[in-house]
């Protein structure tokens, strides 16, 4: 039952539209490698394949054409024989897939040959030096500045002997995460502060 102003919607019988149909199919696929490449990691075993024969770069080529062919299709006059217009889309498709296809590659390797730090753990610590911020007593905890990786963070501390604030100290051990065993480095022993 069609309601008046409403045209049903009925089966494109006459072709048009169907090369468009096909180009949008194309760089969709394209589109799915793309982004399962990227966030994924190479699909398959093509080796060590890089530049413009990895999966990347083929899938932008390929969704490339698809989605700048459709464009093209769709813009072309509708009169001209499919495979006019399927050629013609072709070949504006290449024209917007080749730098999206060098793009990809860029991009690609930009994301695997990106520089990262090392993740700093307890056993970094061992080495450091810093300075006694809460005065380390013999039996028991204190807390120490430590310069890691560039940044002063702060730890427990632990120590044979005691160890006033102020004094410069050497990491020889990581107790945990979050404690060190300490010697002092400073050439005489500090006087104790707040004292007898």
């Amino acid at each position: 039952m069609d309601r008046p102003g409403c045209e049903s919607a009925s089966p494109d019988t006459d072709g048009e539209g169907s090369v468009e149909a096909v180009f949008l199919v194309v760089g969709a696929f394209g589109l799915g490698v793309l982004v399962l490449a990227l966030l994924a990691g190479e699909i398959g075993d093509l080796g060590d394949a890089d530049g413009p024969f990895s999966v990347p770069a083929l899938a932008a080529l390929v969704g490339g054409v698809g989605f700048g062919g459709a464009a093209a299709a769709a813009l072309l006059p509708n009169g001209l024989p499919d495979v006019g217009r399927a050629l013609l889309a072709l070949a504006a498709g290449l024209v917007l897939a080749v730098p999206l296809a060098w793009a990809a590659v860029r991009l690609s390797r930009g994301l695997r040959d990106m520089p990262t730090a090392q993740t700093l753990t307890r056993h970094h610590l061992v080495g450091t030096q810093g300075v006694v911020v809460s005065a380390v007593p013999s039996p028991g905890y204190g807390e120490v500045r430590l310069v890691v990786a560039g940044q002063q963070l702060k730890y427990a501390a632990r120590s044979d002997t005691p160890l006033p604030a102020g004094t410069p100290v050497y990491v020889v051990e990581a107790l945990s995460e979050t404690a060190v065993q300490v010697v002092s480095t400073a050439p005489d022993p500090l006087p104790e502060t707040g004292g007898t």
